[in-house]
């Protein structure tokens, strides 16, 4: 087995390791995308008669085993290898012979790791709009549930106006749908089949680019071969920045979370479950998860700026530096996944304190309720806002729920419209499931089996 580059040379080995890196660990996941991306190429040669029926069945069924030893751990990459690919076809070749050989035939490494990544992309991006879309149902029925508890609501972190729970639960519950319309917006832009475009400026064969990009499912294809190699790791930071919009709403929520347990608040409680313990303190319930998702929502935006860092002063075509964008674009993957899941967890499990929300809510938040009570007799706001701010040790504590249910304008604590916020979410949810099994139909079809990519 060897090197695709492979001529009359051995490189020097401390110039592998270093060119290499941790780059054939990393494509561990991409070897369904690659396989997958390679038999519809495979395919596609055939219809242009490079390859031959035969050839092309015996490639389909080498490939498709390898999906599944793959699934099963037992399709493995080397660091000789240097990547996927390289694997793949040697293994193709020792199992199909001649006809692993031609498989390359009209593409580069460059359109396959394009290729392979958009496909990978594809199927996490469907996987983090289900969990988003998720998170803020379960965010919608948390605040259906909690709309007339009352809350302090909060400016500066001073006690500002009477709020309730339904409110601020439901705010994020829109939120994470605005950062769904960024994260489909980069999910349009990757669903382009960049295969064909071999190493930026094509091949002298008739190759049916639209034949490719049809049976990978992509909706369409990126016409400039150029571009198609200039796009990697702008689409990638494009995505990025989509899942760091998501990051930002999450450590919000989570400061949130974090602030309003704490003993001196009392508003809410973390299950145990939920938390870990101290080593020393024995009464400790820390909430780590929550303060792991700051953290790594910033590693979100670090893993885009590191990648918009290797790409930004580039010249065009291919360039090895590119090799170095894939570890932050799979890191930001990961990591709005799992904090998308933990936060779900999160909000399904947390206990309200309702007697503390009301205990909160001192004379103080009421001021502006006395103002508008005196406009509403005829005071400017003006005055109204004086009188009471001069004798704010007049206030009285008032009704909670009844100031809240006050405040019936569209959005506000007694109109918070969540039916609203289900609808859009069902909608954002359907059509990331329609999506879902176009592509999943679209596979199944070129391979003949159910499929996934990542």
């Amino acid at each position: 087995m060897s090197k695709l580059w492979r001529k009359d040379y051995d490189l020097d080995v401390l110039i592998e390791e270093f060119t290499v890196s941790n780059d054939y660990l990393l494509d561990a996941r991409l070897v369904p995308a690659d396989c997958l991306a390679s038999l519809a190429h495979a395919t596609m040669l055939e219809s242009i008669g490079i390859l031959s029926s035969a050839e092309l069945a015996a490639l389909k069924g080498a490939l498709i085993e390898i999906i599944q030893e793959h699934r099963e751990g037992r399709f493995t990459i080397s660091r000789t290898d240097e990547d996927c690919h390289t694997a793949i076809e040697n293994a193709l070749t020792e199992r199909v012979g001649e006809a692993g050989k031609k498989i390359h035939t009209g593409r580069s490494r460059n359109d396959q790791v394009l290729a392979a990544l958009r496909l990978y992309a594809r199927s996490a991006l469907l996987e983090i709009a289900r969990e988003t879309t998720e998170l803020s149902r379960r965010l919608a029925d948390f605040a259906e549930r909690t709309s007339m508890v009352p809350m302090p609501g909060r400016t500066h972190m001073q006690l500002a106006m009477p709020s309730s729970v339904g409110l601020w639960a439901g705010s994020f519950g829109e939120e994470l749908l605005d950062d769904l319309s960024l994260l489909w917006a980069s999910y349009v832009l990757n669903d382009q089949s960049p295969l064909g475009s071999a190493a930026s400026y094509g091949v002298p064969l008739p190759l049916d680019r639209e034949l490719t990009a049809r049976l990978l499912g992509f909706s369409r294809l990126q016409n400039n071969v150029l571009y198609a190699n200039n796009s990697r790791g702008k689409f990638e930071a494009a995505i990025l920045d989509a899942l760091d919009q998501i990051g930002l709403s999450l450590s919000k929520l989570a400061e949130d979370l974090i602030l309003f347990s704490m003993p001196e608040f009392g508003y809410f409680s973390l299950p145990a479950e939920l938390c870990s313990g101290s080593s020393i303190m024995p009464q400790k319930r820390n909430p780590d998860a929550l303060e792991l998702m700051r953290a790594r929502s910033a590693s979100v935006s670090a893993c885009s700026a590191q990648v918009k860092g290797i790409i930004r002063s580039l010249p065009s075509g291919y360039n090895r530096d590119f090799q170095e964008t894939k570890e932050p674009f799979f890191k930001g993957l990961d990591i709005a996944l799992s904090c998308l899941r933990i936060m779900k967890l999160t909000v399904e499990k947390l206990e309200v304190h309702e007697e503390r929300l009301r205990a909160a809510l001192t004379p103080e938040l009421f001021a502006t309720d006395a103002a508008i009570e005196l406009v509403r007799k005829g005071t400017s706001f003006r005055d109204a806002y004086r009188e009471v701010g001069l004798h704010l040790d007049r206030l009285a504590k008032r009704d909670a729920t009844a100031s809240i249910a006050l405040r019936t304008s569209s959005g506000t604590s007694g109109n918070l419209g969540i039916e609203r916020l289900e609808a859009n979410a069902r909608e954002w949810s359907e059509r990331a499931e329609a999506e879902r099994a176009r592509v999943d139909r679209a596979l199944a079809g070129l391979a003949g089996l159910p499929v996934a990519v990542a």
